[in-house]
């Protein structure tokens, strides 16, 4: 369940209320006249099921009650109700499946913004792929993997193709663009500085790497596990499933990729450079592909399921 609580002016109350009263899913209404202050209006509140709750909010903005007024949406960590546990079985489909495309449309704006943590996150995590590759070392490789922020803005490419909004997929393709050529830069000026210091040599990237040597190597099969990945990530963000999208950092080789053009390029080595430039860019479009065309059919298969649960309730909502 996740609870609503919404300032809404005086004019628009009752129609909010009747949209609350109409959903399959909601239940617990609480209207208190009055109450808000800023700003003025009236404070009304529900819960509501998972799978009914994007409907639900997308009515609710369409009566421009975010705009006058607030939504705030709150998971529920547990309601003792009958009145719940009906609604819940009412509501079309399940919550696991459930899209909530305001909070994902929330989510990675703000994974997507360019900021100094994100490129340092990302920097960082390039630079430890570096080492990973000039060692041949798997777990560096994978742990440079799990550091890597770039989900935020592919997942932000994706879902802004599909709402269709332009602003988000600039500034998606800005933070990942941008983040990872400064990324690659000073992971140039790092393997070159380790050089310097006798940590790094040209021998080791000429060297037989059977660990790591498939970083700058693209095939087929790179691109079908970054399909997979897309589209586990993209169901692990609407599902709310984080232990999933680190499982999903952890099998593209986007930063591995990115770092060994880097370190390739630091030595004019660019047979390397150009294979695993490749490799990013084959893993960062199937990723995309993957994310969208999973987000369109999610899209469709909750149209068909609002349709079904059209209608009206078997029992209204209790109001106070």
């Amino acid at each position: 369940m996740l609870h609503l609580r919404l300032i809404t002016p005086p004019d628009l109350t009752d129609a909010a209320v009747r949209q609350i009263g109409e959903t399959v899913g909601a239940t617990h209404l609480l209207v208190v006249p009055g109450a808000a202050r800023a700003p003025a209006g009236d404070v009304v509140e529900c819960d509501v099921a998972r799978e009914a709750a994007d409907g639900l909010i997308g009515s609710l903005h369409t009566l421009g009650i975010d705009d006058r007024g607030a939504i705030t949406v709150e998971p529920v960590e547990l309601t003792l109700s009958r009145t719940a546990d009906r609604a819940e079985r009412d509501a079309p489909g399940e919550p696991a499946d459930a899209v909530l495309w305001e909070e994902l449309t929330e989510a990675t704006h703000e994974e997507s913004t360019l900021s100094v943590t994100y490129v340092a996150f990302l920097s960082i995590a390039t630079m430890l792929a570096a080492i990973g590759v000039m060692l041949d070392n798997a777990v560096l490789i994978v742990g440079a993997m799990a550091v890597g922020p770039e989900f935020g803005p592919l997942a932000g490419i994706c879902t802004a193709v599909v709402q269709r909004a332009p602003r988000l997929v600039h500034r998606s393709l800005v933070a990942l663009l941008a983040g990872f050529a400064v990324a690659m830069v000073l992971t140039t000026g790092f393997a070159a500085l380790l050089d310097e210091l006798g940590l790094f040599s040209r021998a080791m990237v000429e060297a037989e790497r059977p660990n790591t040597g498939f970083i700058w190597q693209p095939d087929w099969l790179s691109f079908v596990v970054a399909f997979l990945a897309g589209v586990a990530g993209t169901l692990s963000l609407t599902s709310a499933k984080s232990a999933a999208l680190i499982g999903v950092a952890i099998s593209v080789t986007t930063v591995p990729a990115a770092s060994n053009a880097a370190v390739a390029l630091s030595y004019q080595d660019y047979d390397q450079t150009w294979g695993s430039a490749a490799q990013l860019l084959a893993n960062l479009g199937s990723i995309v592909l993957a994310g969208t065309l999973t987000l369109l059919a999610q899209k469709a298969y909750w149209s068909r399921q609002r349709e079904r649960g059209a209608g009206p309730k078997a029992r209204p909502a209790s109001r106070t």
